[in-house]
């Protein structure tokens, strides 16, 4: 039995988007479930938009999520040889000839073909003149009559009619270069492809590729076309969706591996199942499983995973990223600092820069920190300033600020006075964080520590005791 081989062919006109990651990942794993091999090329024949930086961005994009590949990346643009090989094969047995038409011929015949009702066609007039090479020559291919029919891995048994789908295509332009269908077969059958999987909107480029492989005496390989992907609004995918390059989605705080697993997901199921491991995606991936439907995509969902896998992440690993989006804030803090952080939002973040942004107060400096004003005056008022002072007196007295003794003497606070917990909590957590949010008030100020926790009280006082004489 042939080792099945498997590719992923990104133009580097852009940068690696969701539908071509999921594309990838659907390839990556149909060859590692079947110990095949996956296959990197980057298509780049549009020299005038595809750049060196669109491809690293590809292979950065690849690598985030895990994708290895066995074999590349090859370059479409160091094999132009090897498609002009091909091309003068075709037109040595009859399967090509070369085509004087300009551009503007080729409109007026297809706009003749609309004003008569049939499908806007180039109409092989060069067929038969037995043209050679020359300036502003094109090739092309002899479009085959009948039917063309495969299997699809996805769509079930598709068959199509050569006349209603393909007219004599071009397969090399006036310049010299080849076009995309030849180069691509070109590549696949030199790159032994067994099996290729791409969205829907390639469809219409299967009758002409599988009837170059045929002309130039390839075996063709299976062919499944994945639906397209949707926004929730059942509208193509696009920026407001989140259509963003998968590197977006890193800067954003989202974990590789939850974007796998939201990936995979996005047209293919097994069971009921919803999280997998990238060990289980390799050992129940399968083409059976992929859905000929739309997919469709929904940011709440992807935060969901992403919050299932920052829980499960360890504290080490969190750390590392943590950092890394707080240095993209400005802000730096010691690892042991971060290790302290991390347990109070790992049960709730959504993302690691939601987590960055959210805890930044634990570590900016005391007299920058900066206060909500809405909070400073709904918690903040003469009364509550009052129960500040002494409970700022009380904390200044434990002995040490862990959490229990902290507990503890909040609560003997609140029961000595005889007032509910959050008439002073806060005030507390306005006065330590500037914020009305933050994780428990006995964590937030065992990790804010005692020196700190009392130069906010004190700040916040002082502020408020400023506005006080000011509006006085």
């Amino acid at each position: 039995m042939s080792t099945m081989v498997t590719r992923f062919p990104p133009s580097p006109t852009g940068y690696l988007h969701i539908g071509g990651a999921r594309t990838a990942l659907f390839n990556w794993l149909l060859a590692r479930r079947n110990g095949g091999r996956f296959v990197l090329r980057i298509e780049d024949t549009d020299t005038a938009r595809s750049t060196p930086e669109m491809t690293q961005a590809i292979l950065d994009g690849m690598s985030w999520l895990g994708l290895d590949w066995d074999e590349g990346p090859y370059l479409q643009s160091e094999r132009t040889e090897r498609y002009n090989l091909a091309i003068e094969k075709l037109l040595e047995t009859g399967h090509a000839y070369y085509c004087e038409c300009t551009p503007e011929e080729v409109d007026a015949m297809r706009e003749k073909a609309r004003a008569e009702g049939k499908k806007p066609r180039y109409d092989g007039c060069c067929r038969d003149k037995n043209l050679g090479p020359g300036e502003g020559r094109v090739v092309r291919f002899k479009a085959p009559t009948g039917t063309c029919a495969w299997h699809d891995m996805v769509k079930g048994d598709i068959s199509m009619e050569y006349e209603e789908m393909v007219d004599d295509f071009i397969i090399r332009r006036a310049n010299g270069s080849p076009m995309y269908n030849l180069a691509v077969v070109v590549d696949d059958a030199e790159m032994g492809m067994t099996h290729i999987l791409r969205g829907e909107d390639h469809l219409s480029n299967t009758p002409k590729q599988i009837a170059l492989y045929q002309a130039l005496g390839y075996d063709v390989p299976e062919f499944g076309h994945v639906p397209m992907i949707f926004g929730n609004d059942r509208k193509k995918l696009s920026k407001r969706h989140g259509a963003m390059s998968v590197m977006e989605y890193e800067k954003m705080g989202f974990l590789p591996e939850a974007m796998v697993n939201y990936l995979v997901r996005l047209g293919w199921g097994h069971g009921d199942q919803e999280i997998f491991t990238q060990e289980e995606l390799i050992g129940c991936f399968d083409t059976h499983g992929l859905n000929s439907s739309p997919a469709m995509f929904d940011m709440k969902k992807l935060e969901s995973v992403n919050a299932h896998y920052i829980k499960e992440a360890s504290i080490d690993r969190l750390v590392e990223l943590l950092d890394r989006h707080l240095k993209d804030l400005g802000i730096s803090a010691a690892p042991e600092k971060l290790a302290q952080i991390v347990p109070l939002y790992q049960p709730r973040a959504v993302t690691m820069r939601d987590m960055a942004e959210q805890c930044s107060f634990f570590l900016e400096d005391d007299e920058t920190l900066e206060y909500d004003p809405k909070g400073m005056k709904k918690h903040l008022k003469p009364t509550a300033c009052e129960l500040l002072t002494e409970v700022r007196g009380m904390l200044a007295d434990l002995p040490d600020f862990e959490e229990e003794t902290l507990d503890k003497a909040l609560n003997s606070f609140v029961e000595t006075k005889e007032i509910k917990f959050g008439k002073i909590a806060q005030p507390i957590r306005v006065a330590v964080t500037g914020r009305t949010f933050s994780p428990g008030l006995h964590e937030t100020l065992h990790v804010l520590g005692k020196e700190k926790s009392l130069r906010r009280i004190d700040r916040a006082l002082q502020l408020k005791a400023e506005q006080a004489a000011e509006q006085a």
